[in-house]
């Protein structure tokens, strides 16, 4: 368990996410009179188990879980088990063995034992069992397994840790946001039990109530940052009410704490093809009543699976553009997207909702160049973009080609073409150039076909590699590679990665 690594984590929890939207792709392509949809959940957890990629599973521990990070996001309560968190798929109270005592481990705080949350660092939690079921009554709680457990852990002074369930909320503004509601765990830290105590719960019965502190020095959860900021009458730092100024569907701010500065560049929100590039036309389907082919979207518009490159249907289509499921990423930006000031890194992207894995984020646009004109444009180089160089799943690929064999969602996938070209975004673009990189990327670029069919011009759409927690900044891995990076003179360029991630490598280039 001590060398699991946050990419370790990451990578299995993706993995399992891939899964599900595959296998829910696949229910998705039945017939209503067919088989009745499965727990895509429990199905992608055994095919994991299965084929040994389960981690942080040796044994149960007390404290923090390696590789794992306060403010990390789920959706399945099968992911807590997948990595060590939580190992019950069902049960709310985890605990272990240590000498002759039982120890809580875990627990899962989703108010459904009326537990309060009210966003501070306090947690009363609502002990286990004699609630009501199928032809049973409600009865006392009792002293014994997970209410023993949290009592222990009092006595004995041993962390626990918190995973509090969340209905999400959606949208710009909190009356947006109530029409719109998500569930979400969120791995809120290590909390110590400071007390307990009987009182009469619901249906007249005896319920234990534990309360529960967290420890100081830890990060706040973005979901209480953002509910402390729906409370808020106005946002602090707002500089650019719409940096896009109207021309995407969504308004994205421009959020300043730190100075005076506000960005200063031409928004964009759609790629420019010089004219001496003339795209190959695309090719149209001709399915007049949508789609019957298979596609690479789910139908809640998740990308079931990276690939080299996608086609979408686009205007030469005859399916419907409304109802059509593999119009995605043309669609433009549909998240609460706004950019903020780092300290140290100049400004950044972060979203005021979660982002579930395989969602759609943005495009990076603006002008498409040739190689050796982009190499002339030497001062800004964090601003291009090289199509082409940017699939980095190589291992994910070929971990689901063997434990996916017969179950794929498509079949052989086409690959960009190289040729030569740069999309350039530094004085005009769209909110994607202000995305930083990292060592620990949670958004990934996807060539995407949809106007044209020309291989070697894709766009570069950005999509979702895991569960972004609100307030996350979005980042992407730059692929840059140390000492290949060079100026106009020849000479070798160097910048430091101010990333923050623990598995910084503290080069840019």
């Amino acid at each position: 368990p001590g060398g699991v690594t946050l990419t370790m984590v990451k990578n299995t929890l993706r993995l399992f996410q891939t899964i599900c939207r595959i296998l829910l792709h696949g229910e998705e392509g039945k017939s209503k009179d067919g088989t009745s949809i499965r727990r895509v959940d429990f199905a992608a957890w055994k095919i994991m188990k299965q084929n040994n990629r389960l981690i942080n599973i040796s044994g149960k521990k007390l404290g923090n879980v390696p590789g794992v990070e306060v403010g990390d996001e789920y959706h399945y309560r099968v992911e807590l088990c997948l990595i060590g968190m939580h190992h019950q798929t069902r049960g709310c109270i985890d605990f272990m063995d240590r000498g002759d005592k039982i120890l809580a481990t875990s627990i899962v705080a989703s108010g459904g034992y009326d537990d309060k949350m009210d966003g501070s660092n306090i947690l009363i939690y609502t002990g286990q069992g004699g609630e009501l079921g199928r032809g049973k009554k409600a009865t006392d709680q009792l002293l014994k397994r997970g209410n023993l457990a949290l009592k222990n852990s009092m006595e004995e002074g041993t962390p626990v840790r918190v995973i509090r369930g969340f209905k999400e909320t959606k949208g710009q503004n909190w009356s947006e946001a109530r029409m719109n509601m998500v569930a979400a765990l969120v791995y809120d830290g290590l909390y110590f039990v400071k007390d307990f105590w009987k009182e009469q719960g619901c249906y007249n019965t005896n319920v234990f109530k534990f309360k529960l502190e967290r420890k100081e020095g830890q990060p706040e959860i973005g979901m209480k940052k953002l509910k402390k900021s729906y409370k808020a009458s106005a946002r602090v730092g707002i500089c650019v009410y719409d940096i896009s100024e109207g021309a995407e569907k969504m308004r994205i701010a421009a959020v300043n704490t730190i100075d005076n500065e506000r960005p200063q560049f031409q928004y964009k929100a759609r790629m420019e093809y010089p004219q001496r590039y003339n795209p190959t036309p695309a090719q149209g389907c001709a399915f007049i009543n949508g789609c019957s082919r298979q596609i690479p979207f789910n139908h809640n518009g998740a990308l079931v699976e990276t690939k080299p490159l996608i086609y979408e249907c686009g205007r030469s289509c005859n399916c419907p553009p409304t109802s059509c499921y593999n119009r995605v990423s043309q669609h433009g930006i549909k998240l609460p997207l706004e950019i903020f000031k780092t300290k140290n890194r100049g400004w950044g992207v972060r979203c005021l909702s979660s982002i579930q894995s395989g969602t759609f984020i943005c495009e990076y646009t603006w002008e498409l160049l040739q190689d050796m004109e982009a190499e002339e444009r030497t001062g800004a180089d964090e601003y291009l973009f090289d199509i082409g160089n940017n699939n980095d799943d190589h291992g994910l690929l070929w971990e689901l080609s063997n434990i996916l064999t017969g179950l794929r969602s498509s079949s052989v996938c086409a690959t960009v073409e190289n040729g030569g070209f740069t999309i350039d975004a530094a004085k005009c673009g769209n909110v994607g150039r202000f995305i930083n990189h990292s060592c620990s990327p949670n958004p990934y670029a996807q060539n995407v076909l949809y106007d044209h069919h020309d291989k070697r011009m894709p766009h570069i759409m950005f999509f979702a590699v895991a569960n972004i927690p609100p307030l996350q900044e979005l980042t992407y891995n730059y692929h840059y590679k140390v000492d290949q990076v060079f100026d106009c003179d020849g000479n070798i360029k160097k910048k430091n990665c101010y990333c923050g991630s623990s598995e910084c490598t503290g080069r840019m280039y």
